[in-house]
């Protein structure tokens, strides 16, 4: 139960305070009753285009170990695409199972921006700091945490603005306090806000698996080398002395690549064997389905100089890529998988599994000594956080439309809410 100070620090609303419009906020720390957001309804679920519409709601409270932000500028990611088709998971309907009350989702899951007000157990942050988002979300109590074992493997983790209400595609947003990171002063509010989710989700992937840390030396095949995730896994492998190897559907995909590091690129529109491979008891569909991942493991080899195979294979397609991805790793090597946008039926040949010793790691999110790593080098500067294209509050729908349809951009997205134009928020 929170004291009467804590009481009084968590009613962030300012009397007579009236919702700015987008573009704007309110002088830091006084608080809105209602705020604009993007605003995902059941009765609407499916195209993105149409299921994100611009409403008025009323601004959230905050509890004692949450903080409340300004948004300046949200990042855009496919998990809100599958939020606003309502699959394959119905997060309304999810949180109200769990006693939550509103009939909306406010999806986003990276922001930029200004606190507004903190909560009274909140220690180490202020009114008016300048800060980013991470995604990973779990409840202090939970006894899986307690004993010491890994947040995001915890039976309440959660990722913000995809499982959890009031993400970054408002002009606030509420957040536990140990989400909270600082915004890197060299960045502007809309490159800040592109990278930390697919950045911090890379970073586990690559250095979160005991036994098959990405090292020195390592190839490592990253899909869908320029995007967002791939964008983030390479700079990552290359600070860490691998040699990033990007597959990519087109040869300027492959020069935006190696730009940001990968010792070079592979066309995946120049094979045809993906998706389920013909059975075993299909002699003949078999060895040519073989003799073309072979192909595909011989170009890895050009591209490193040698007959190295990957001792990881950063994974998000899911069911086209994963028979090929498990046949090239390199035996003790891993395949590690965040997503499944091709599909989520994938297909393993166990034979050159289990006998080669390969290991199919199913990777979510970010704990918080792995976001805190990550957000430490962009702070750095040694992220680049590869922004692709920067769009209004009232482009968020759109972009989500085209995301699902595979129209990515070269490298992240940010959408401007309280930032009133792109440039800002650089202390240069």
């Amino acid at each position: 139960m929170a004291s009467s100070h804590q009481a009084e620090r968590n009613s962030v609303v300012t009397p007579g305070v009236e919702p700015t419009p987008v573009g704007q906020l309110p002088p830091v720390g006084q608080v809105p009753s209602h705020m604009h957001a993007q605003l995902v309804r059941q009765d609407r679920f499916g195209d993105p285009a149409t299921a994100f519409v611009a409403e008025v709601v009323p601004t959230p409270d905050i509890r004692p170990d949450e903080v409340l932000i300004g948004v300046m500028a949200a990042g855009i990611n496919y998990n809100n695409v599958w939020a606003a088709r309502g699959y394959p998971v119905d997060q309304i309907a999810t949180r109200q199972r769990r006693g939550e009350t509103e009939d909306f989702h406010i999806g986003g899951s990276d922001a930029s921006g200004i606190v507004y007000a903190v909560g009274g157990e909140v220690n180490g942050i202020e009114v008016g700091d300048h800060v980013v988002t991470h995604p990973g979300v779990w409840d202090a109590d939970d006894a899986w945490i307690a004993r010491g074992k890994d947040q995001m493997t915890a039976p309440t983790a959660r990722i913000y603005g995809y499982d959890t209400n009031y993400g970054s595609f408002g002009q606030f947003t509420r957040v536990q306090a140990h989400q909270v990171l600082p915004k890197a002063a060299h960045l502007t509010w809309e490159e800040a806000a592109a990278p930390t989710l697919v950045g911090t989700t890379a970073y586990r992937m690559l250095h979160g698996w005991q036994g098959n840390v990405v090292s020195e030396g390592d190839v490592v095949l990253v899909w869908g080398g320029s995007g967002g995730l791939g964008s983030q896994a390479i700079q990552l492998a290359r600070l860490a002395g691998a040699i990033p190897v990007a597959v990519v559907s087109e040869p300027e995909r492959g020069a935006y690549a190696e730009k940001l590091g990968a010792a070079g690129w592979i066309n995946r529109r120049d094979f045809n064997h993906w998706g389920v491979p013909p059975l075993v008891d299909d002699a003949a569909g078999q060895k040519a389905w073989t003799a073309e991942a072979r192909t595909f493991g011989k170009r890895i080899w050009d591209i490193v100089g040698s007959r190295q195979d990957p001792a990881i294979v950063f994974e998000h397609p899911g069911a086209a890529t994963i028979p090929t991805s498990i046949f090239v790793c390199e035996t003790g090597g891993m395949v590690v998988i965040c997503a499944g946008t091709t599909g989520y039926d994938a297909m393993v040949d166990l034979r050159y599994h289990w006998t080669r010793q390969k290991r199919l790691q199913g990777s979510h999110g970010t704990n918080d000594a792995e976001a805190r790593a990550y957000n430490d080098l962009v702070l750095a500067g040694a992220i680049d956080p590869a922004l692709g294209r920067t769009i209004r509050f009232e482009d968020i729908p759109g972009a989500h439309a085209a995301m699902g349809r595979g129209e990515e951009v070269f490298g992240n997205v940010s959408a401007l809410v309280g930032a009133p134009h792109p440039g800002a928020g650089a202390d240069l």
